[in-house]
């Protein structure tokens, strides 16, 4: 039993590294001049200097969405890790980790519509692909709801 603890709280922390990366990292979209653009900022690296020179993005109501549900996601999973700890320590045994498994659910779900959105949204630069962190995104949905499902068969033992 405490392999399996270890295994979904491992498994939970590297679904949160993954998000914090995802969210806030510079490359959901890469052009062939090393162009990025991500949720935040739209940055050109100086080929003079060798550094960022990073500017807001327009208001887009699909780049808002996708940066309120990969935020919505970071919050989800940070509250159900909580939860988790709190219910371990806590709660009564015998019981099921039911309300962390559901928040980490929401989490993933709010990924994986994120990461659709953003698939879907047209208005990205022509001419780039995707960039690590819309892989790292794509990566979290399955990990968070397997993270989930865990924890809502997960009981606590006697």
């Amino acid at each position: 039993m405490s392999f399996l603890l270890f295994a979904v709280t491992a498994l939970h922390v590297l679904v949160l590294v993954l998000l914090f990366v995802a969210t806030l990292d510079k490359a959901w979209w890469v052009l062939p001049d090393e162009e990025t653009v991500n949720l935040w900022y739209d940055c050109v690296l100086q080929n003079s200097t060798r550094s960022w020179v990073c500017a807001s993005v327009a208001d887009s109501p699909w780049l808002r969405a996708v940066q309120g549900l990969m935020v919505a996601a970071l919050l989800l999973s940070s509250a159900a890790f909580a939860l988790f700890v709190w219910q371990l320590h806590t709660g009564p045994r015998g019981r099921l980790f039911s309300a962390s498994g559901g928040t980490q659910l929401l989490a993933g779900l709010a990924v994986l519509v994120a990461a659709a959105l953003y698939a879907a949204w047209g208005g990205r630069p022509p001419g780039g692909r995707f960039g690590h962190c819309f892989v790292l995104a794509w990566l979290c949905v399955p990990l968070a709801l397997a993270s989930g499902v865990t924890y809502i068969h997960l009981r606590k033992r006697e």
